[in-house]
């Protein structure tokens, strides 16, 4: 089970010092909204600041690629720092070949869906990707309420994953907080994504909180 920090919801004046605090606080992955104004309304960051942190932080980088035809920038996304580069299965004009293309640049592989999209639709591509990230808000902005008709979501893809036997993480972002994390756990999550829950207030403690449940998940299962 594992955290994943969002910086979309981290206070840009003091990003590298957030990080930071992330970090020493225990959090492993650093989860990197990119937004363009047109596949989502909202417009957030992309190369630059990816390239920046990288030289700051040995955090694995999620980066989370909310645009039309991401295709386009997979090799420049890779380069700036990404580890782990996820595509939406509603922005790609080939599937297959844009999740291909991603590892071939090294970089683990993973595939999302808008809270309105089946399930269904990613089961076609499971065997080429590392994690599945199930959007429970709105996709693209932060902020928002846990949609609990995902639930149903999450748990029919984790029966999916282990009817095939596949080592695939599944990842939900949006509306966690600590008082849904179990919830979430239960239906076969296995990394959580928080921004509000983690850069509001006392961030080290926040972090510290989401992984002492996460450890005594762990150790009731």
């Amino acid at each position: 089970m594992k955290l994943a920090p969002s910086i979309l919801a981290a206070d840009f004046c003091i990003l590298g010092q957030q990080v930071k605090q992330v970090q020493d606080a225990g959090a492993q992955i650093l989860h990197v909204d990119v937004m363009d104004g047109t596949f989502v309304p909202s417009i957030s960051f992309g190369f630059p600041i990816i390239a920046s942190l990288r030289k700051q932080t040995d955090m694995m980088f999620d980066v989370h690629l909310m645009i039309t035809e991401p295709e386009r920038y997979v090799e420049r996304f890779a380069k700036a720092g990404a580890d782990l580069i996820t595509v939406h299965v509603e922005a790609c004009k080939n599937v297959h070949r844009t999740l291909r293309r991603i590892r071939q640049t090294g970089c683990k592989v993973g595939i999302a869906l808008h809270p309105q999209t089946p399930i269904q639709n990613v089961y076609p591509y499971l065997e080429l990707v590392d994690q599945v990230t199930v959007m429970t808000v709105n996709t693209g902005f932060g902020g928002q309420q846990y949609i609990e008709e995902c639930t149903e979501k999450i748990i029919e893809l984790r029966n999916e994953i282990d009817y095939r036997r596949l080592p695939i993480d599944i990842e939900v972002d949006g509306g966690v907080k600590l008082d849904n994390a179990e919830m979430i756990l239960d239906a076969g999550a296995t990394v959580l994504v928080a921004g509000s829950a983690i850069f509001k207030d006392d961030i080290h403690q926040n972090v510290t909180n989401f992984l002492t449940k996460l450890k005594k998940y762990e150790d009731k299962v």
